[in-house]
């Protein structure tokens, strides 16, 4: 188990020099505003108003009412010692059509953002895509339709042009296996098309959409470039070969469907002669040359083959899963490890092992962040007003000591982005998961510091010292 409280910080190892911390948020988790200033409908708009989608009813309409309060969030963000925050610009708010002329209120309030975040010395790292589609352009085909990729690199185009001269690092799309697989071949996310393997062309439309737009974002000067994919180390559930079997498979098409064509330039054996258009072109363009790789990680997933007592509804970086019975794997109890309040394994040497495989698997591989990482513990404020979340600062405690371990053994991790900065809407758990290091009130949206902010900004002064 896991310390309470963690261990003392005078024993934290030293970082390399440079290395950076910050954290991270999402525009439809965190902005509100959903129908102001000209911000079109999103993907997750549509998501949300469908009846039993959403665990208890809310929406991202109002959610932290970042777009209102982004001013005192800055000011968080300086008083954390934060190096960067990771933010996305919502798509719908800029391109309400998904295409077209820019909105230009929707670019005004990030250009406020961006000048709050220079301003307060905050490097800004923009994410163009985080799972919230225009709403149009879904109904012409979504990621499954070639066009959205080309749409994709304009709207692109256009935020770089008007942001451009602040942002240090950009994202073009954040986890696109996470939309493939729970948006488009299961229903546990927006889209909810559930579609199974015939959701393949989702998987390519949105690495060829990153590719095109790392060729834009370079046209337009941008120094810094990388990703934000979802990773997993995978564990057999027993030494039974069919287990094994099962586990690699969900490897590759967890972990190695996007990775390899965006680091190697190629599917893994099989996958290209089920992707759409002229996949050899493509895929040059997919392996566009980047700055940095960054990685999102929450724990280990265990798999087993199918037909065995499995997981009864296993937690992933959208919430809850259940796996259909035609899938050639299913999820498998992980026992003998705490759990987050979401019900998510705490297993710190997880990510260890997670930055050792990525080393091993990709030699080339540019430098590492870790884009996104945090766990949901729903402590709620004592009577003293006081949040005292000392479950979540053993859990960055211990994580952040196995990057370290991981710098120590050769690894080239230069980052590390804490999932999140706000307690916010957590995509189909609605309000009920909270990641934040700073508690959101949801009636009055007054913000109160946890313990573990307090922790995160001594560590990080410490570190800078």
């Amino acid at each position: 188990m896991i310390p309470p409280k963690g261990k003392p910080l005078s024993d934290f190892p030293s970082l390399p020099p440079g290395f950076r911390f910050g954290t991270s948020t999402a525009a439809y988790q965190i902005e509100g505003a959903a129908t102001e200033d000209g911000r079109g409908p999103s993907i997750w708009d549509e998501f949300c108003a469908r009846p039993g989608t959403i665990a208890d009813g809310s929406s991202g309409a109002v959610a932290a009412d970042h777009y209102h309060r982004y001013a005192e969030d800055v000011a968080l963000l300086k008083g954390l010692g934060a190096h960067g925050y990771r933010l996305s610009v919502a798509w719908p708010r800029v391109q309400p059509a998904g295409e077209g002329t820019p909105n230009p209120k929707g670019l005004d309030f990030y250009d406020r953002l961006l000048d709050a975040l220079v301003e307060a010395g905050i490097e800004p790292m923009v994410t163009l895509y985080h799972w919230d589609l225009p709403q149009a352009l879904e109904e012409r085909g979504g990621w499954l339709d070639r066009a959205t990729a080309e749409r994709f690199a304009e709207y692109a185009g256009h935020v770089a042009a008007r942001l451009g001269d602040r942002v240090a690092h950009w994202v073009p799309v954040n986890e696109p296996n996470v939309t493939a697989l729970l948006g488009y071949a299961l229903t546990a996310m927006a889209p909810a098309r559930g579609l199974s393997f015939d959701a393949l062309p989702a998987v390519h439309h949105q690495l060829l959409g990153h590719g095109l737009t790392v060729q834009s974002l370079r046209a337009s000067g941008a120094a810094s470039i990388g990703t934000a994919t979802n990773h997993t180390p995978v564990w057999p559930a027993s030494d039974d070969p069919a287990d094994h079997e099962a586990a690699a498979f969900y490897d590759l098409l967890w972990n190695r469907l996007v990775a390899d064509p965006i680091l190697l330039g190629a599917y893994p054996d099989g996958f290209a002669e089920l992707m759409p258009g002229p996949v050899a072109d493509d895929l040059k363009i997919i392996a566009s040359p980047l700055d940095f790789y960054g990685a999102n990680y929450y724990n280990p997933t265990a798999i087993q083959a199918p037909g065995k007592p499995s997981a009864p509804a296993t937690a992933t970086a959208a919430g809850h899963v259940e796996v259909p019975s035609d899938l050639p794997f299913q999820f498998a109890p992980m026992t003998g490890h705490p759990r987050t309040d979401f019900g998510w394994p705490v297993v710190p040497e997880g990510l260890y092992e997670l930055i050792m495989q990525l080393r091993e698997r990709y030699p080339s591989m540019p430098p590492l962040y870790i884009t996104e990482q945090g766990c949901a513990y729903n402590t709620p404020p004592d009577a003293d007003g006081v949040v005292d979340d000392s479950a979540r600062v053993a859990y960055y405690d211990a994580h952040l000591r196995e990057v370290a371990r991981a710098i120590a053994d050769g690894a080239d991790v230069r980052a590390y982005y804490a999932w999140s900065l706000l307690d916010n809407f957590e995509w189909a758990e609605g309000l009920t998961q909270r990641f934040g290091l700073v508690w959101t009130d949801y009636e009055t949206l007054r913000r109160t510091p946890k313990r573990s902010y307090h922790w995160f900004a001594e560590l990080i002064a410490a570190q800078r010292a």
